[in-house]
């Protein structure tokens, strides 16, 4: 157990004299390891102890007041695989933080609002990133990175403007960074690894910088490009809808056009069948007047004509009853029989003339239809 204590006191007085840390600056202890390998070796003799927060098998929530010295909080040693950011953000006047020896990977985004600490010590961690914001850490001065697994830094990280001391020994860095960052061998060097750390991402910065300004004008040309098309493209819409509402309207003002067209044709139309109507009622009314008097002259002869005709057809009437019925010997059939045998008579003298007029109405008639065809011809 002897050689146990004293093998491990003397790894830690190594390690601690190889990290050449300043007066100021905070050592690792060989106290916490020593007690937990004393309890290990009093488990085994089956002795009941009290386990201490740091036991390296399970970790259990830390009680911060407990680790704090004045203004330095050792975490070292406790088996951490996050950092208690939440906890550590409660005791501003903590700036010196010892992280080193834990299973830690990553540092959450939070991390980066602890703007009080002033030295920070996250040796032999399995860091493989740190957090994009680690540059709001402006009045960090000492940062540990010995032994873990970076590769490259945060752009943001030439933000930390206070920075004297940086250690980025055993760290896969690509071969720019490891070149500015050197071999951190002393106190010396780390102090250039900050200052060519810094240079060397202020490069990285203004590069960055650079790039992004490019890309911005280069967003800013395409957006602009991209508005001039939709100007333009806007400017063919509304010439577009400018030529529909001009075609609409010339289509508007033919449609128009052949509406008043067709009622002028049919005005001019009902102007000439009113003309017609008017001259055809003048017409007829010449006719009206010029045809009255020969109808009127025909519906007398034929008046006339029915009258004689009932005359005379009374009178024989008359003539026949007073001759052959038994009236003859009436007084008013006496000279009416009379008569008749004054006409009998009479007939029989111009029965001569009657045939001659005959003969020469006869002739008058044929003469008439030979000279009718004579005339049409």
């Amino acid at each position: 157990m002897t050689w146990i204590f004293i093998e491990s006191q003397s790894e830690l007085q190594t390690y601690n004299s190889n990290r050449d840390y300043p007066a100021t600056d905070l050592k690792l202890h060989p106290e916490p390891l020593v007690f937990c390998l004393f309890v290990v070796i009093v488990g085994l003799s089956s002795a009941p102890v009290v386990v201490p927060d740091c036991k390296m098998s399970k970790p259990k929530v830390l009680n911060l007041k407990d680790k704090i010295s004045g203004n330095e909080a050792d975490l070292s040693l406790c088996n951490l695989s996050e950092v208690p950011v939440r906890e550590l953000s409660l005791f501003p006047k903590a700036t010196v933080v010892d992280l080193s020896c834990n299973n830690i990977i990553s540092l959450p985004p939070e991390f980066c609002s602890l703007t009080h600490l002033v030295k920070l010590d996250l040796s032999k961690n399995q860091l493989t990133c740190l957090p994009d914001d680690l540059g709001n850490l402006v009045n960090l001065q000492h940062l540990d990175l010995y032994n873990n697994k970076l590769t490259v830094l945060p752009v943001s990280f030439s933000q930390l403007r206070s920075l004297k001391w940086l250690d980025l020994k055993d760290n896969p860095l690509e071969p720019s960074l490891a070149k500015a960052a050197g071999d951190c061998l002393d106190e010396k060097q780390c102090k250039q690894c900050a200052s060519k750390v810094l240079q060397h991402m202020r490069a990285i910065q203004e590069e960055f910088d650079r790039a992004r300004e490019k890309r911005l004008l280069k967003e800013k040309e395409l957006e602009r490009k991209k508005e001039a098309k939709q100007k333009e493209r806007e400017a063919r819409e509304r010439e577009a809808r400018r030529r529909e509402k001009a075609e609409e309207k010339e289509r508007r003002r033919k449609e128009y056009n052949a509406q008043m067209a067709a009622l002028a044709v049919q005005e001019q139309q009902k102007k000439k069948s009113e003309e017609k109507k008017k001259k055809n009622g003048q017409a007829a009314d010449k006719k009206v007047d010029v045809k009255p008097t020969p109808k009127q002259g025909r519906s007398l002869i034929g008046w006339i004509f029915k009258l004689l005709l009932l005359l005379t057809l009374g009178m024989a009437g008359v003539a026949a009853a007073c001759r052959l019925t038994d009236l003859r010997k009436e007084d008013v059939c006496v000279p009416i029989n009379a008569a008749v045998d004054d006409c009998l008579s009479w007939a029989k003298v111009q029965e001569g003339v009657v045939r001659q007029l005959v003969h020469d109405l006869s002739s008058a008639a044929k003469d008439l239809l030979e000279s009718t065809p004579t005339t049409k011809n």
